[in-house]
Formats: C-alpha cells, sequence, structure tokens
C-alpha cells in the first residue's frame, strides 16, 4: 500500500516525531484529509507500520532458524544474519522497529503495542540464547540487548562492499560465543 510505504519511509528517515500527516499524504500522492480515511491517526498508522516491520524481521529469522538444523550456535548466527539482512536491505520498515522507540507515540495505549511487538519479535533471541551453553558468570539478558543493540547499530556504519551481513553475524555470534562459552 503507497501509503504505509510512504509513512515507513518518512518515520525511518526522519522519525515518528518530526513527520507529519501532510508529509505523509504528499508523499503517498493523496490529500492529508485522505489519510485519515485509512487510519484513524498518525499513531495507528505507525502502528500498523511497526507491525508490518515485525512480521517482516519475524518471517526472516523464523525461516533462517528453521533451516539453520538444531546446533543452538548455528541457530543463533542464523538468526542474527537474517535479522542483519533485514536490516542492511534498506527495508524502511524494519528501520522503523529500530529507529522509532515506543515512547516515541504520543499515546500510551499505542506505546504499549508497539513495545509488545517488538517484546513478542525479541522473544525470539530470548528463546534462542535461552538454548545456549553459557557460562555461570553469562547473563543471557544483557547477552541478546547486547546482541540485538550490536545488529541494529551496524546500519550506521556499514557500507555497501565490505563484509557481508552473514559474515559480520557470524563474527558477532562467535565474538559472543568466546566470552560467555563454559
Amino acid at each position: 500500500m503507497a501509503l504505509m510505504d510512504a509513512a515507513a519511509r518518512l518515520f525511518a528517515d526522519q522519525g515518528y516525531s518530526a513527520t507529519t500527516i501532510r508529509d505523509i499524504a504528499g508523499a503517498a500522492g493523496m490529500l492529508p484529509g485522505s489519510v485519515y480515511y485509512h487510519f484513524p491517526s498518525k499513531t495507528a498508522l505507525l502502528l500498523e507500520v511497526y507491525r508490518e516491520g515485525v512480521a517482516g524481521l519475524a518471517r526472516r529469522v523464523d525461516s533462517a532458524v528453521a533451516a539453520a538444523g538444531g546446533e543452538p550456535w548455528a541457530r543463533l548466527e542464523a538468526a542474527a544474519a537474517a535479522h542483519l539482512e533485514t536490516v542492511l536491505d534498506q527495508s524502511a520498515y524494519a528501520k522503523v522497529m529500530i529507529r522509532v522507540l515506543p515512547d516515541d507515540a504520543d499515546d500510551g495505549a499505542v506505546a504499549k503495542e508497539l513495545a509488545a511487538a517488538r517484546d513478542e519479535y525479541e522473544s525470539r533471541f530470548r528463546t534462542l540464547i535461552g538454548a545456549l551453553a553459557l557460562a555461570d558468570r553469562a547473563d543471557a539478558r544483557l547477552l541478546r540487548l547486547m546482541l540485538l543493540g550490536a545488529l541494529n547499530w551496524t546500519q550506521t556504519w556499514y557500507r555497501a562492499g565490505g563484509a557481508s551481513p552473514a559474515a559480520i553475524a557470524r563474527d558477532f555470534v562467535k565474538s559472543v560465543k568466546q566470552g560467555v562459552s563454559p
């Protein structure tokens, strides 16, 4: 849908707060009032864009994990690579999930729904990390947050022509494994 694509691009590029309904309507080739025919508010539009970003990431990660076999570290690496590839393929929807924080929404109920969608997605990594044999001193929660933070930050410094997303994910997971293995 052109309206959601336009909103995703603008939210990803400018952020939620800096994007107006007028901006979205113009990018979608419609009048500002026409946006309200499809969505009752900018926050409702954000929620749909965010959900689509979560769904796209989840589909790719789930598929990669299913194809990776049963070895827990290989499954985590496959998930990290799929996440990174999705983020780096310039998907505006995936970027919205990373750039727009739930608290950016100007509606508390929508902020809770955004956080729930993010948490549901991240539960995949919680499960994958929970299956690893970790040293007693390793904090699985911090490990998950660190890995997702590193993967998400990659879009800031990554340049085409360098290491592939799969190679970067492999190195991230290898570094983590060396630090937390028993």
